[in-house]
């Protein structure tokens, strides 16, 4: 899809199921077709899709966010699993390509892929060459739960791969509300989902993208906040996630799901109920 000067891919990982402690697991697309005779799905657990976005404009190759990385490392049961290597390859994109991950917040679902253990048991990074973008705060913050390990919801924190990145100093980290990685793409802080969460903006030529992260995860989310028990700032997010949408309406811009199964992206109008849809493609 384009978006001015802007090339925008989704990579799409699959079909996971995450209960309530964070773990993960593959599941098959096909259990969604009889939710009535899951004992499980929806009650202990629910469904997600893992899509990390791929920009370039020709010049520059920017990711937001790594996925999971499931099949990344040398001795992984999964190598056979889709991944956000294997999705680049489709586009003829190579790690050493990327110059730029951007990382929406730093919970295992979103930077996983980051990193991957290479045959000698060291930890590398995925994208040899990329600068790895996130907010400052939302470093320290992850930093201070890993070292006092509270019950959180969600995949949460696992940074002991991302420390030998900072180590490297493969990081940028953030310290102002909003940053221009490049002309035409802008990371905005919203905090709210997590003290650093920061969204991203992609416009040229008129026309306007935006990559909400997990302020609205799915198409789902449009219209109903479900993620009070997820969320470190409730209100926070309700909040910021009220101004993207109505910018989102007035502008006319897509928005990338990165969490959705079925519909991942899309154009915002409003119902007869004056709810939130996605345009059909």
């Amino acid at each position: 899809m384009e978006t001015g000067r802007f090339l925008i891919e989704q990579l799409s990982e699959g079909f996971f199921e995450i209960f309530g402690d964070g773990i993960l697991q593959k599941m098959e697309p096909k259990r969604l077709d009889n939710l009535k005779d899951d004992m499980s799905l929806g009650k202990y657990s629910s469904a997600i899709g893992i899509d990390p976005l791929y920009i370039t404009d020709g010049n520059v190759h920017i990711l937001l966010d790594s996925g999971l990385g499931w099949g990344l490392d040398y001795s992984s049961d999964f190598r056979q699993t889709s991944n956000v290597v294997t999705n680049l390859e489709i586009f003829g994109v190579h790690p050493d390509d990327i110059q730029f991950v951007v990382l929406t917040h730093l919970h295992y679902d979103h930077v996983a892929g980051s990193t991957y253990v290479n045959p000698d048991i060291e930890t590398s990074a995925t994208f040899p060459n990329a600068e790895y973008l996130v907010q400052k705060r939302e470093w320290d913050f992850a930093v201070s739960v890993e070292s006092r390990q509270p019950g959180l919801t969600g995949a949460g924190y696992r940074m002991d791969e991302l420390y030998k990145l900072a180590a490297e100093d493969r990081f940028h980290f953030i310290e102002g509300d909003s940053f221009e990685l490049v002309p035409g793409i802008d990371l905005l802080f919203t905090g709210g989902h997590t003290p650093g969460h920061q969204i991203v903006r992609i416009s040229d030529d008129g026309q306007t993208a935006y990559y909400p992260g997990d302020l609205i995860p799915t198409e789902y989310h449009l219209n109903h906040y479900a993620m009070k028990q997820m969320d470190h700032n409730p209100l926070q997010s309700k909040k910021f996630k009220t101004l993207l949408l109505k910018e989102a309406f007035n502008s006319g811009a897509y928005l990338f799901f990165y969490h959705s199964l079925y519909r991942k992206n899309g154009k915002l109008a409003r119902d007869e109920h004056k709810k939130y849809v996605l345009l059909e493609p």
